[in-house]
């Protein structure tokens, strides 16, 4: 396993493990460069170069235009199954068809915590980015500290925000007969359906009825598809963090500016 921070010290031929299966990695012996030729299994996949960029590498996958701030997702990117070209189409006509949709809003819920949360802050954005929808929400339950770790809302700041209840008409207002795009769809969807649960005393007709009036899109998905880094451990394309300041409004454009990126030519570099 490589330790060394600097990849032009590297070993001519190393070894390194990405997602449970070996890499072989070989620096052609007409050159001192940080330029490898990769194989697995004996099969030669692609060739990879190390560049310094703003004090760390940055990795180039040869015969391409993309490069990767670690080494694995490069070498994810060479194990693309040949379908991707077509994919990624698939996922900018995808984009495309929900950008044009007049009705479309990006959602973003801040919670509790992971499991069974509650909302601290809902905001939903429209497809040019403008707040439709942003407040914090009193969960009436106990935040977790890892949760106001990670987006900094603490209890002080929800003293005095409304309940769930409380914002339910408006919340109504602004998502029924829309379409709802998120990042991982079912979390967010899953926290107004507890909202709902508890503010209907369990009717779950009640709660299916509000959350129908909806139509819902993840992104998560179609994001992993767009950006092409092939897991083998799992057989699917690996999903990638949205990068957001988890704040629900910023993270609600930072999805609005992930589709139009998405939505872009399919020749368009993601990197």
């Amino acid at each position: 396993m490589v330790t060394i921070a600097d990849p032009a010290q590297w070993e001519d031929l190393f070894t390194r493990t990405v997602d449970e299966q070996p890499v072989q990695f070989v620096r052609p012996a007409d050159t001192d460069r940080p330029v490898w030729a990769v194989y697995e299994a004996a099969v030669y996949v692609g060739s990879v170069a190390a560049e310094w960029d703003g004090g760390r590498p940055l990795w180039r996958v040869q015969g391409s235009r993309e490069a990767h701030r670690n080494l694995d997702d490069a070498i994810r990117s060479l194990r693309r199954p040949s379908s991707w070209t077509r994919e990624r189409e698939q996922v900018a006509a995808w984009a495309r068809r929900l950008l044009a949709d007049e009705t479309l809003i990006a959602v973003d819920v801040e919670t509790t915590g992971l499991e069974n949360a509650y909302a601290v802050q809902i905001a939903a954005v429209d497809r040019r980015g403008t707040v439709v929808f942003n407040e914090y929400v009193q969960p009436n339950a106990p935040l977790e500290p890892a949760a106001v770790a990670v987006h900094g809302i603490t209890p002080d700041r929800l003293a005095q925000a409304p309940a769930f209840a409380d914002l339910l008409p408006c919340l109504t207002d602004v998502f029924h007969g829309r379409v709802a795009v998120a990042y991982k769809m079912d979390f967010d969807r899953g926290v107004f359906e507890r909202e709902l649960d508890r503010h209907h005393d369990g009717d779950a007709a009640a709660t299916g009825d509000w959350l129908g009036r909806v139509r819902w899109e993840d992104a998560m998905v179609p994001y992993a598809v767009w950006r092409g880094l092939w897991s083998v451990k799992r057989g699917a394309y690996r999903n990638q963090a949205l990068g957001g300041p988890h704040d629900a409004v910023a993270d609600a454009r930072l999805l609005i500016a992930k589709l139009d990126q998405m939505a872009a030519t399919p020749s368009t570099s993601p990197w």
